[in-house]
């Protein structure tokens, strides 16, 4: 065990460098993905059947579709018909494309069910489009779509390991490499799992104080300064303790 500590150390460097393009993949996967899903959800409620027939489309390809063919398509199959990406941009594309489709899904639902008599409220005001979807759609929608965005965000992270097929060395790609150098399989994705349960735990965090911020900003709930001012009161009312 003693070795295998310190041959995890010599390799600590290497291995913060995989967790940096780790973070980049799911982060611009992320960012990707997120404009991907209002496009598309957005579309998938127009009044046109050519809008939503098209955003329908476009979603299920990606949903329907296997994200390590799409990485591979990106990856080895563009450079045939003489377009070739960067592999970081190859896997981010991949990313926010795959899941971008899933979290369309998640706009689209959290769209539809912000309650009727808002929308003709919001008519009724003169509103235009876009301030009915801004001031009063899409805040209520918003609160809405954070969990499972959250959950895609998860999701995201841990497809981000297909990236060290395509040569990326990203954290996957240094946890074999310990395994290599020390023989040791438990070992080695052991720290594996932790460095990725870290990673998750703190984009779940900051999933989360995003949801208490939407909340707030509604008035239906504690404001972020409450929060983090760790009042027991006020953390139990924002986790929905004793209701």
């Amino acid at each position: 065990m003693e070795s295998n500590i310190e041959a995890f150390l010599e390799a600590w460097p290497r291995f913060q460098e995989g967790i940096v393009t780790t973070i980049y993949l799911t982060l611009g996967g992320a960012a990707l993905g997120f404009a991907m899903a209002l496009v598309l959800g957005v579309a998938a409620g127009s009044r046109l059947m050519v809008i939503r027939g098209v955003s329908r489309t476009i979603v299920e390809f990606f949903r329907g579709t296997s994200l390590l063919v799409q990485l591979f398509w990106l990856f080895f199959v563009l450079p045939l018909l003489g377009y070739e990406l960067d592999p970081l941009f190859c896997g981010i594309l991949a990313l926010g494309l795959n899941y971008g489709a899933y979290a369309a899904e998640v706009v689209r639902g959290s769209l539809a069910a912000v309650p009727t008599p808002q929308k003709e409220a919001a008519v009724a005001l003169n509103f235009s489009p876009w301030h009915r979807m801004s001031k009063v759609v899409f805040p209520q929608a918003w609160v809405q779509m954070i969990p499972p965005l959250n959950n895609l965000l998860v999701q995201l992270l841990k497809g981000s390991a297909l990236a060290s097929f395509i040569l990326l060395q990203d954290l996957t790609f240094h946890i074999g490499e310990l395994r290599r150098v020390t023989g040791d399989t438990v070992f080695a994705f052991g720290v594996g799992l932790i460095l990725y349960f870290v990673i998750a735990y703190v984009l779940t965090l900051f999933m989360n104080l995003l949801e208490v911020r939407a909340k707030s900003r509604l008035g239906a709930g504690p404001s972020l300064r409450e929060v983090l001012s760790l009042r027991p009161e006020r953390v139990n009312e924002a986790v929905g303790v004793g209701r």
